[in-house]
């Protein structure tokens, strides 16, 4: 038999996949894979079943709903002064992870270079090695996770076409602060590279910290591609719509991209998500300050039990060192003996590296009812309390 696909072939099971199998197994709490455990806004979930009974479930437009695209429009502007154009700015996808394959898509040939900054989400390099593109890793380092400007510096070349940044980033709840993203502006000018932005957390985001686009600095709008997603804002995940804004030179390419990946989302969740994005601001303020107080209850547990609780200001997320609580193993072996023993889930935060990674750090997700939270934190001071 002829050899199959090399890079689909070495790509294991994820490991949110694994890790919430185990926590199936157990019985545990699952704090390791990203989705709420309430449902999101009760009127969206109405607006979508409403949408299913109206005769309008063919084939969405390629691009998608016009009411999406003017939506998603729409916020763009509302929210941070950016002028997209709703009929030839804005790309409805299948999910922010297709929407990140689609971009990826529509910029990369074979052997261009492109800037990926560790900890990562664990879709980023395989499309970029499927490409064809070589990846050039830059890391972060905890537990500030401060941008490392010269590292970055030297990762960028004339081969250089594009970064690929994540803000607010999964895993490590970092926001990137102005000073950093005009650093990275200018690096993208001076080597005429472009800029895929994943900003599915952008509504959650912690006070004093705020959400900032790169695509909203002086000179990067032609250059950058934004991506948002649904799910995360509407805590609706199983809905899978995302949306990519941009200038029509670089979206036209997209829709290309994604017309050979799904073609369309559809209809009545798009519907749905328009009439959300049109809520007052009142919902995304709520939105963020209920997760900021889960996050706050989560850490103060935590370092009460002895983890090191790392900044985090944005996201659904937690990274917590376990280099202080005596376990003999690394971080993968440490999130498997607590959801077998202490029946609490959490993802090791080495899977978020390419090569080498750190392995003293783990991963919470807060993005669950207190009392759920509250329980986790008992059941891990049990734990942590047995003898020996």
């Amino acid at each position: 038999m002829k050899t199959i696909n090399t890079h689909l072939s070495q790509i294991g099971t994820t490991i949110f996949t694994r890790m919430s199998a185990l926590a199936a197994h157990f019985g545990a709490i699952n704090l390791g894979q990203g989705f709420p455990d309430q449902e999101g806004p009760a009127d969206l979930i109405e607006a979508a079943a409403a949408a299913l009974m109206d005769q309008r479930n063919q084939y969405a437009p390629l691009t998608g709903l016009a009411e999406l695209r003017h939506a998603v429009a729409a916020a763009n502007q509302r929210f941070y002064g950016l002028n997209i154009h709703p009929d030839t700015g804005v790309v409805v996808t299948s999910g922010a992870t297709e929407a990140i394959t689609a971009c990826l898509m529509a910029l990369l040939n074979p052997g261009d270079e492109v800037v990926l900054i560790e900890p990562l989400y664990d879709t980023y390099l395989p499309v970029v090695l499927m490409l064809g593109a070589i990846p050039k890793l830059v890391r972060l380092h905890p537990p500030e996770w401060s941008l490392p400007y010269n590292a970055l510096a030297d990762a960028f070349s004339p081969r250089t076409k594009l970064l690929l940044l994540n803000s607010p980033m999964n895993p490590c709840g970092k926001v990137f602060n102005a000073a950093e993203l005009s650093f990275i502006a200018d690096l993208l000018e001076q080597y005429d590279a472009y800029a895929v932005c994943d900003e599915v957390y952008e509504h959650l985001v912690f006070a004093p910290a705020r959400h900032i686009p790169l695509m909203s600095l002086p000179g990067m709008f032609e250059r950058s591609l934004r991506i948002g997603s649904a799910g995360k804002t509407f805590s609706l995940t199983g809905w899978k719509v995302g949306y990519v804004s941009g200038p029509n030179a670089l979206t036209e390419l997209v829709a290309k991209a994604h017309q050979n990946l799904t073609f369309c989302t559809a209809p009545n969740l798009q519907r749905a998500v328009a009439f959300g994005l049109a809520k007052p601001d009142d919902y995304f303020t709520v939105l963020a300050d209920g997760l900021a107080a889960k996050r706050d209850l989560l850490a103060a547990g935590l370092a009460r039990l002895g983890f090191g609780v790392l900044p985090a200001d944005g996201s659904y997320f937690l990274t917590t060192d376990i280099a202080g609580l005596g376990f003999a193993g690394d971080d993968a072996a440490f999130c498997c003996d607590i959801t077998e023993h202490a029946r609490v889930a959490a993802i090791p935060v080495s899977a978020f590296y390419a090569s080498n990674p750190p392995r003293n750090y783990i991963r919470f997700a807060f993005c669950k009812q207190e009392s759920v939270l509250r329980e986790a934190l008992r059941r891990l001071e049990t734990y942590l309390s047995r003898p020996g």
